[in-house]
């Protein structure tokens, strides 16, 4: 008999080694991890690192910049942490995930200290419906892995290439380790690009290569509401850009470049 699965997108097998489990497969292909879980993994290696380091400063999130530099079997991963330029209240961190010593993907993480802004706090961007107005959606319809098997999601479509989804996952990203709220979030970033495509996946590829988000604040609640926009070009190039949105209202934006081209 086969050992079950862990309810957990990684498995720690030593402090900076790990092994993705099967609900990473990707949706592209199965046998590759979907790289949503992944860019979580980074961020969630970000704040352990943190908490180590400076774990009374209650430095904060405000942008991820992530590169998608190849694909990864579901196996064993590597990851690493330095920091790029240290700071009192601005601080950058680069984290990085490796396959057989191959860079999967990097990323870089402006770290902020907070002050008092509620009184100027506000903004332009329109709120978007609720997920009690928003119907449930079977992704898997279009989609297959079991990474997209394990977030529940609401979806309004408004056109191919346009339309609102509200998604969230009950699985941490590491067994038996606390997932932050910001970690988690950002383990569910790239899923935009495939909430609402454009064309059929079985008629075009149009993966992203990176994913850069700009945060307000921390997030709350347990749902990533995503206002998505899908614009492919002319000569191969797309773009899926994202307003992201929480139970706490505007969160922030997201945005992802594609390689566009035939799928066969």
């Amino acid at each position: 008999m086969t050992a079950p699965t862990p309810d957990a997108y990684f498995v720690r097998t030593a402090p900076q080694e790990l092994e993705a489990t099967q609900h990473t497969s990707g949706a592209w292909n199965p046998a590759e991890q979907h790289i949503a879980p992944v860019l979580g993994l980074l961020v969630h290696e970000v704040v352990r690192d943190l908490a180590v380091r400076r774990p009374d400063d209650g430095l904060q999130v405000g942008r991820l910049s992530f590169d998608i530099t190849g694909t990864v079997p579901v196996g064993h991963v590597a990851t690493s942490v330095r920091v790029v330029r240290p700071g009192r209240t601005v601080e950058l961190v680069e984290a990085t995930v490796t396959h057989r010593s191959r860079v999967v993907a990097q990323l870089r993480a402006w770290l902020m200290a907070p002050f008092e802004t509620a009184s100027v706090a506000g903004t332009h961007a329109e709120p978007i419906p609720s997920r009690d107005e928003v119907e449930p959606w079977d992704a898997s319809q279009v989609w297959a892995g079991d990474f997209i098997a394990s977030s529940q999601v609401r979806r309004r479509e408004i056109a191919p290439g346009r339309g609102v989804t509200w998604v969230r996952t009950g699985m941490p990203i590491v067994e038996g380790e606390e997932t932050s709220p910001v970690a988690r979030f950002a383990g569910l970033l790239d899923i935009a690009n495939g909430m609402t495509p454009r064309v059929a996946p079985t008629d075009w590829l149009f993966p992203n290569i990176d994913l850069s988000a700009h945060l307000l604040r921390a997030p709350v609640g347990e749902w990533l509401g995503l206002d998505t926009r899908v614009s492919f070009g002319p000569g191969g190039l797309g773009v899926t850009a994202t307003v992201l949105h929480d139970d706490g209202g505007l969160l922030g934006t997201s945005t992802q470049s594609l390689t566009v081209r035939p799928a066969r």
